[in-house]
């Protein structure tokens, strides 16, 4: 790759003069205005023909004419092929989020069914980060579709679901085997040879690859009659009558299709996506996205967007089916098989049984737009009410809340959730572990985390520059802190201390029955207001107030769970899982094991009376002997 730079000259950027320098070549070319913010991210087939488009006499839609009136100065990047150059424009819309292209909110993220990489493998459902190490199966339309597939695997495969923390920890098998959804590897109750072709047999399953597991099980009920093992050889005759049973159903046109269905409704600068998917004839459901515009008024334009965005952070099916032609079709078809190593169809003229899902597709995404323009309207109705309660000026922009969760001082976390207008602010959420304080002093941990995220805000403003830092860096219109004047003090005192300023703080106490509506907002002079459950303005800083609440109980679960996980006995020098599994079953359980005295312990076949010390004193808290055994 290559680049160039063109910058504005006295009177202004001489787009011409920029043009004459630029070659055929594929790229990517970027347009800034004077204040260095970002304009637009855009791919060329022939860099010097498209960028001339925009600076000669062609008729150009409003928002071009606005966009252009912009620039102050651009670049290119050079790439070898268009394809390259798709790629390219996708990363940096994604990573810069440009004004004026339309992008792909990422907001949300996508439910996978998880296959982790352990001796005991575990189907699990999985939102979030891919952490975890293992096999990631999906995208998936929705959560729903997600649970579906799952509770088919466990009657098909029999995989376990429990948590690590779980597993190592059972002494008999649970009730998931008992109704067999589960071979119970915990207590070694099947092999792990025949677990790891469970295993094996369930990734064909999720990869799409029936046709070559069905093959596979009729193979292996042939050779288990053969060897006369009829019990055997009868399960697998009813896995394969289950799993062609399955096929019979999901045919698309009579073929275990891989496809996604996608239509495109748009009304005025609003629009919505709507997906249906399919995997290996299956169908995985519906799920609806809302683009943000920018002022692209283009279906067309829209849809093909997404497309390149969508499919470039998600694998691709075999099939796309479009409800209209876009621009650039063959490009990003050759784009998507690169990436994936393999043929990628995009369709918009089709028959048949596809040609009925198109059309629900276009219903669904029409209805799906309609329903999202009536809560946006009642969600400014609600950010209109908040701003008149507060007797602010504007519409607040932002809004941030904290919220603290723990047990008894234990774990404690606090979270930070980030409202605008239209709603939540998923990536710019936060939590914050709380430490070195008095357990259970929630106002100690709220003026922790109040510094914490404050102190990051003035040090980033400092650093100054574009970075995953510089959301840090904006402060919030409206602060909302779940708790009376004592937490409304707390973080009032943090501020001060920091000279934050600008910043409105509203506590929001819970009446005196705690039911919702009876809240009494308390601000900062002293004064408080009951606006009552009727309120808009209430009912939002309710959705604020519950979401931080539970983005905290989600984090403190997690860190408390953490925190028991790891001091079970797996941490206990000298015990591997073969000793782990002999204690647990001698003793029934952890809770057997703990009432045990060290004599006891030590008659455990392989733990000698060193080791027997070793384990009392962990699990009693006190300070263990010195490991010699």
């Amino acid at each position: 790759m290559s680049e160039a730079v063109g910058d504005a000259a006295a009177g202004g950027f001489d787009g011409k003069a920029f043009v004459a320098q630029l070659s055929t070549a594929p790229g990517v070319y970027r347009m800034y205005a004077a204040d260095g913010s970002l304009l637009y991210v855009g791919k060329a087939g022939a860099l010097k023909r498209r960028v001339a488009s925009y600076f000669g006499n062609t008729p150009k839609t409003a928002r071009i004419h606005a966009m252009v009136a912009q620039v102050a100065r651009m670049e290119v990047t050079v790439t070898r092929t268009e394809a390259e150059a798709l790629l390219l424009e996708n990363q940096l819309i994604k990573s810069l989020a440009p004004r004026y292209n339309v992008s792909l909110r990422d907001d949300k993220s996508y439910p996978y069914v998880l296959l982790t990489q352990e001796r005991w493998p575990r189907l699990a459902f999985h939102r979030g980060p891919r952490a975890v190490p293992g096999r990631y199966f999906g995208p998936y339309a929705s959560a729903g579709a997600v649970r579906e597939t799952m509770d088919l695997m466990h009657k098909l495969f029999r995989l376990r679901s429990c948590e690590d923390s779980v597993f190592r920890n059972r002494s008999r098998p649970c009730l998931q085997y008992q109704i067999g959804r589960c071979s119970a590897p915990c207590v070694a109750l099947v092999e792990a040879d025949a677990y790891a072709e469970s295993v094996h047999r369930a990734s064909l399953f999720l990869e799409g690859r029936s046709d070559e597991l069905g093959e596979e099980l009729a193979g292996a009920m042939e050779a288990a009659s053969a060897q006369l093992e009829f019990e055997q050889a009868a399960r697998l005759r009813d896995l394969l009558a289950t799993l062609r049973g399955l096929q019979a159903r999901q045919y698309v046109d009579g073929h275990a299709a891989n496809l996604d269905v996608l239509a495109c409704a748009m009304q005025g600068s609003a629009a919505c996506v709507l997906l249906l998917a399919f995997r290996d004839g299956r169908n995985l459901g519906t799920r609806a996205f809302y683009p943000r515009t920018n002022g692209e008024d283009s279906a067309e334009e829209v849809l093909a967007a997404f497309v390149s965005q969508y499919y470039a952070e998600q694998p691709p099916p075999a099939e796309i089916v479009l409800d209209r032609a876009i621009p650039d079709a063959e490009l990003i078809e050759l784009a998507l098989a690169e990436a994936a190593g393999r043929k990628v169809a995009l369709k918009s003229s089709v028959r048949g049984e596809r040609a009925g899902y198109l059309d629900l597709a276009r219903r669904n995404a029409q209805l799906a737009l309609a329903t999202e323009l009536a809560s946006r309207g009642a969600q400014q109705a609600r950010s209109e009410g908040l701003r008149d309660l507060l007797g602010m000026a504007e519409v607040p922009a932002r809004i941030e809340c904290f919220d603290i969760s723990h047990t008894l001082g234990e774990a404690t976390v606090a979270s930070c959730v980030v409202f605008d207008p239209a709603g939540p602010v998923r990536n710019q959420y936060r939590r914050y572990n709380i430490s070195g304080i008095e357990p259970g002093d929630d106002y100690a941990a709220m003026r922790q985390a109040i510094e914490r995220r404050f102190r990051r805000a003035l040090e980033a403003e400092a650093a100054g520059g574009p970075g995953p830092a510089a959301a840090n860096a904006v402060l919030p219109d409206v602060l909302l802190i779940d708790g009376g004047a004592g937490q409304l003090a707390q973080a009032r005192e943090a501020l001060a201390d920091l000279g934050v300023e600008g910043v409105l703080l509203v506590g929001v106490s819970k009446g005196e029955q705690r039911r919702a509506g009876d809240e009494t907002l308390v601000l900062a002079d002293g004064r408080e207001l009951r606006p009552g459950a009727a309120s808009p303005a209430l009912q939002f800083i309710q959705q604020v107030r519950d979401e931080a609440h539970r983005f905290a109980i989600t984090g403190h679960r997690g860190r408390r769970q953490k925190a028991r996980t790891t001091s079970r006995l797996e941490d206990i020098p000298g015990i591997g899982p073969r000793r782990r599994a002999a204690l647990l079953r001698h003793f029934g359980g952890l809770g057997g094991l703990k009432a045990a005295g060290e004599e006891e312990i030590a008659r455990v076949e392989g733990i000698n009376a060193a080791l027997a010390a070793r384990i009392y004193a962990t699990l009693h808290g006190l300070a263990p002997p010195a490991a010699n055994g």
